[in-house]
């Protein structure tokens, strides 16, 4: 994990930190799944970001106004989340067009979440499937 990620997650409340680090997990394992190629780790406004080449980026944090959860921010302008809530409705809590919301006693492990990662990392050369090829 690089630095600034690291200081940035060392911020946050213990449980909050290890939600965030199983989602990065899981977008790092995806990606080795996919040969999707090395994954780009950086702060982006602030919040740990990733990106494949050929993927739209995805972005993760912990906001002090909303304790008890994580989000996963998808670009605004994809039609991701549209998507997720079409073939996720009942899965997860969605947050407009632009993130999933992680309750901290979720769990988190592979299956949808990994899925709506997946089509994340790949968005480019999904994007203009039916529902993203799903």
């Amino acid at each position: 994990m690089k630095p600034e990620i690291d200081t940035k997650l060392s911020e946050y409340p213990a449980e909050a930190q290890r939600k965030l680090e199983a989602v990065r997990d899981l977008i790092l394992a995806v990606a080795e799944e996919n040969n999707l190629g090395e994954v780009e780790e950086t702060l982006k406004w602030g919040e740990a970001s990733y990106l494949v080449k050929g993927g739209t980026t995805i972005r993760m944090d912990w906001k002090e106004n909303d304790p008890d959860a994580i989000k996963v921010y998808f670009h605004c302008q994809t039609t991701l989340i549209e998507t997720f809530r079409e073939i996720y409705p009942d899965e997860f809590e969605y947050e407009g067009k632009r993130a999933i919301v992680v309750p901290l006693d979720a769990s988190i492990k592979e299956g949808p979440l990994s899925h709506c990662l997946q089509m994340a990392l790949k968005y480019h050369s999904l994007k203009h499937r039916p529902l993203l090829g799903a």
